[in-house]
């Protein structure tokens, strides 16, 4: 399926992505002409506004934002849970490392050099090196798995912005070019960059910290008493900054988002700025944007100095605590030897791990929140904008026409050939019309014509009466193309795509008059997450078929759209198509799809003829043909004998 299957009239995301018409913070006019510099009382209200962004963001529950990612998480992990698996097997070999490290030197020194027993010392000293190579090899391994992680999350975080802007762009007042390009250059590379960094470390923290932990309570269980409780108050206080430093981290995007927004209106009305004689006005707009965008910097940077405190109680008194108590841990049976083994536990592997994991949940884990919360969350709907109307509108009369050409030709290229040449054809409303030929016969071609994918060389394409637009496309009709388009997500997402306003229970009619309802029991819910590589061609193009039969287009165009399909299949789907009130063009690959429609256009390159079945069979040689069907020559000289059937044909 092509993006020009997304339609404006189904605007439920698109209202919820297109921002207000409320000036934002500081915004200039979009017509600096039309409107007269105000006076000083007006800069109060202004100046006021630039705390919105803040504000609104305080207002909310701290906790929002990470509620709505966790949310939106959980499908994308559990559909990965191999993946994560595979990684954990490959990060044992780092547990292993970490647990001999420490373990080796305390059994080097008690079992070997202060058991005068150098020989000894020196293998166990081999077994603590040596258990570094198998976590090198492994690196290898955490790296092939750790993409299977990463790209899918970018690759989902940039279909999600590529089709909010493009629901957003059919609204008349809606304007999020500059955030969906920031979305999809800026801060899907940081939620990709974030992600993977996160994952390492997270990882790396696990199982250094079970192997530390698991070392230290063989050499001593006292051990973990001394150590554990600056780590649990250091963690403590760590995890305190995270709500508010997340905060002013998104406080910081939206001001960042609405300068960026706020340059991207002053480039495109230079000349109406000056014309009216508003600079002055604008550039104090444009230093209120700047100077929110420091605050919240500045507020980012104070409690990243909070966080610094709370990294210097878990990686520096730990080792502290350790040495102070050494003597006590002496006196109470603990060997010189568990002590060095500790303290290389703490130096070597515990600390740097929690250091590691606490700098990177402060910096970039918050990070990552705020903007993978930038792709959940939406601005409101505009606020003036018309109450949308009832999809249950009464459909124009039948025959109504939907879509005209009127002396069309088409060729690929000024000195080829034409493809269609000085083709007439009117489709009405609620009418079933199938285009049959032969392969190359210019079927596809027609469609790309008829649903303005290519501009006609000659003649004119109407929808409702009017000349075709590509800005009307959408609004008009949804073009089914024989691979079909299914994105990583779930089946309600999928199905959902050209309508978001959808109800359960008309998808489950959906799902009943298509026959999706055996892939719906098989995946067991609506929430179910599809994986494109494991869903059948058939399977692709019925979630397709389901998605414009939500959508219900005034012009619906099948081409090759049900090939996949077996014979019962098709037919079904292409009757229960032919009872919604749009048209319907189907081009077909089967015979039987042309029986079933009320006409049938017969394509030989720029020769066609159009009529019913009964009327071609008797008027189109070429559709004899196609349709099994053959002449004897003794007709052919006039003995009047009647038409003859031959085997059943090869498909058109």
């Amino acid at each position: 399926m092509t993006h020009d299957e997304a339609r404006p009239e189904h605007d439920a995301l698109r209202q919820a992505l297109a921002p207000g018409k409320a000036p934002t913070p500081g915004e200039a006019p979009r017509d600096a002409t039309s409107e007269a510099p105000r006076d000083a009382t007006s800069e109060a209200p202004r100046e006021a506004s630039t705390e919105a962004p803040r504000e609104a963001s305080r207002e909310a529950p701290r906790d929002a934002p990470l509620r709505r990612v966790v949310r939106e998480a959980r499908p994308f992990l559990r559909a990965r849970t191999g993946v994560i698996l595979r990684l954990a097997g490959w990060s044992l070999l780092e547990f292993a490392q970490t647990f001999l490290s420490g373990y080796g030197v305390a059994r080097a020194l008690d079992d070997g050099f202060l058991a005068a027993r150098p020989l000894t010392g020196l293998l166990w000293l081999a077994v603590a090196a040596v258990a570094v190579l198998p976590a090198v090899l492994a690196a290898r391994g955490v790296f092939g798995r750790l993409a299977d992680l990463v790209e899918p999350l970018r690759d989902g975080l940039v279909r999600r912005a590529v089709s909010r802007a493009m629901e957003a762009l059919a609204h008349p007042s809606g304007d999020v070019s500059t955030r969906s390009l920031s979305q999809v250059t800026h801060q899907s590379e940081i939620a990709r960059d974030g992600w993977a960094g996160l994952v390492l470390t997270l990882r790396s923290f696990v199982f250094t910290a079970a192997g530390a932990v698991t070392g230290l309570l063989a050499l001593s269980p006292a051990l973990l008493l001394t150590v554990l409780p600056p780590l649990a108050l250091g963690a403590a206080l760590f995890l305190g900054t995270l709500p508010p430093m997340a905060a002013r981290q998104r406080d910081y995007l939206a001001a960042d988002e609405a300068y960026a927004a706020h340059a991207g209106r002053l480039a495109a009305s230079v000349r109406d700025i000056a014309a009216a004689g508003t600079a002055g006005r604008t550039v104090a707009e444009s230093r209120a944007l700047a100077g929110a965008q420091l605050a919240a910097s500045r507020s980012l940077a104070r409690w990243s100095a909070v966080r610094v405190l709370a990294l210097a109680v878990c990686g520096r008194f730990p080792p502290l605590l350790l040495l102070l108590a050494a003597p006590w841990l002496l006196r109470n049976g603990l060997t010189p030897g568990a002590l060095v083994g500790a303290l290389t536990y703490l130096t070597q592997a515990l600390a740097p791990a929690v250091q590691a994991l606490m700098t990177m949940l402060g910096t970039v884990g918050g990070r990552l929140v705020v903007v993978l919360d930038r792709f959940t969350d939406a601005p409101p709907p505009p606020a003036d904008d018309p109450p949308r109307p009832a999809r249950a509108a009464t459909p124009p009369p039948r025959g109504t026409p939907v879509a005209e050409l009127h002396e069309v030709t088409f060729a690929y290229g000024p000195g080829a050939h034409p493809v269609l040449d000085r083709l007439s054809l009117t489709i009405g409303a609620g009418e079933h019309l199938a285009v049959v030929g032969p392969s190359g016969s210019g079927k596809s071609t027609l469609a790309a014509v008829l649903a303005g994918t290519e501009r006609p060389t000659g003649g004119a394409v109407r929808w409702r009466g009017r000349p075709a637009r590509p800005a009307d496309a959408t609004s008009v009709r949804v073009l089914l193309p024989q691979h079909a388009h299914v994105f990583s997500g779930s089946l309600r997402d999928n199905l959902r795509y050209l309508r978001p306003d959808a109800r359960d229970r008309e998808i489950a009619a959906m799902a009943d008059a298509l026959g999706l309802d055996t892939l719906l029991s098989r995946l067991g819910s609506l929430d179910a997450v599809l994986a494109p590589d494991r869903l059948s061609q058939g399977e692709r193009q019925l979630v397709a078929l389901g998605r414009a039969y939500l959508a219900a287009p005034p012009l619906l165009i099948l081409d090759e759209a049900t090939s996949r399909l077996d014979p019962a299949a098709e037919t079904r789907a292409e009757l229960a198509f032919a009872a919604l009130p749009g048209a319907l063009v189907v081009v077909a690959h089967r015979l039987s799809s042309a029986h079933r429609a009320e006409r049938t256009l017969v394509m030989d390159g720029p020769r066609t003829r159009c009529g019913t079945p009964a009327e071609l069979l008797r008027s189109s040689a070429l559709y004899r043909d196609l349709a099994g069907f053959w002449e004897p020559e003794e007709e052919r000289h006039g003995d009047g004998r009647g038409i003859r059937s031959t085997p059943p044909p090869s498909p058109v």
